[in-house]
């Protein structure tokens, strides 16, 4: 039986503690936050800490899965890691490549996983594309489009996600699809450059982050990227495209689904694991519960279906490698904490840039 705590219960660390709490040889023994913590302890019949170091010195606990707020992840985990304890840290695992950078060494040198919250690795969707890729069927990869975007309204209060210093903001708390396509590409970008401003967003009623976000991306054997998120759109899309010399894939995740278009023929494939799910995700959607893509769950509300099984997927790969399994070849960069602090390097290049208003290199950030 592997004993775990969690740090942070809110939406979406409490169905962390149910999903871990279904597996056969998994139990939350502990959770701490100064919130949500006694409600959720009585729920799943663990106890509730009192402080982040009573949970991380217990002995009933061999891992700590981080879902904090982003900017309050790096001491939780490097203070898991003091105490061996091995880590699940929720994404972004930090708001800077120093941060990042950090946490990764403390892993490292006390020995224990880094496993980062990027669940986009587990859309049965992403892993299916990847398979096509590595096995030639597009061809070489030329280029890759994402698109994260919708319409936000006013919302009753200011969530701590739309405060560029508590989120990131769009950039940073959506960061799954700059690492699908540094996961796709293979590595990070040669070079980067970011337009963003707040365009329809701004005053007391809003935080502070941008609401169109621009990027371009160049990598090494003249290949590209484009990226874009916000909350400033009225037409809303989500998807990740990838087009090589032989066809290209779509992963649609507001039409959810795959399309494989080779030789002039389109060939569909699943976006999750059944069709009820990707159903489900276009259904909400296109439905009141979101602004286009831009999602964002409350504490005591429970993830849709779709979500609920990604996350299923995530937690029970994450227990079997605590469990002894091998990881997959192309997971180890996400059970040490280097994927994630790619990504947060490209993100820190992109920020860099729009502030500048330059081209920014992956060196500028990497050497510092």
């Amino acid at each position: 039986m592997m004993r775990y705590g969690v740090v942070g219960v809110g939406y979406f660390g409490a169905e962390l503690c149910r999903i871990m709490n279904m597996q056969e040889d998994a139990k939350v023994t502990a959770v701490y936050d100064p919130y949500h913590g006694a409600e959720v302890a009585e729920e799943i019949d663990c106890d509730a800490c009192s402080s982040l170091d009573e949970l991380v010195t217990r002995e009933d606990v061999d891992a700590v899965i981080v879902a904090t707020p982003n900017y309050l992840h790096k001491e939780p985990v490097i203070k898991a890691a003091q105490h061996g304890k091995h880590v699940f840290c929720e994404k972004p695992i930090a708001l800077s490549y120093k941060d990042c950078d950090e946490m990764v060494k403390a892993c490292k040198e006390n020995n224990v996983i880094f496993m980062a919250g990027h669940v986009m690795n587990f859309f049965n969707g992403v892993r299916h594309a990847k398979k096509m890729i590595n096995e030639g069927v597009i061809g070489d990869i030329l280029y890759c489009h994402s698109a994260r975007n919708g319409w936000e309204d006013i919302q009753e209060s200011v969530s701590w996600k739309k405060i560029r210093s508590k989120s990131g903001g769009h950039l940073y708390h959506h960061i799954h699809e700059l690492d699908c396509v540094q996961f796709i590409m293979g590595s990070m970008p040669d070079e980067v450059y970011m337009n963003a401003g707040n365009v329809a967003h701004s005053g007391e009623n809003f935080g502070d982050e941008d609401d169109m976000i621009f990027i371009n991306m160049k990598f090494a054997g003249n290949k590209f990227a484009v990226l874009e998120w916000g909350s400033a759109f009225h037409w809303a899309e989500h998807y990740v495209l990838i087009q090589g010399t032989k066809g290209a894939i779509k992963l649609d995740m507001f039409e959810a689904g795959g399309t494989l278009r080779l030789n002039g023929e389109d060939t569909h494939f699943l976006l999750h694991e059944t069709q009820e799910e990707d159903d489900d995700r276009t259904r909400i959607y296109k439905g009141t519960e979101l602004d286009g893509a831009i999602q964002y769950g409350k504490p005591g509300k429970i993830p849709p279906m779709w979500l609920h099984s990604i996350m299923f997927n995530e937690m029970k790969y994450f227990n079997n490698i605590m469990h002894g399994m091998e990881a997959d070849e192309e997971f180890r960069p996400l059970l040490t904490g280097d994927a994630a602090r790619a990504a947060i390097a490209t993100a820190d290049a992109c920020t860099l840039s729009a502030k500048e208003c330059r081209s920014v290199k992956l060196s500028e950030i990497l050497d510092k």
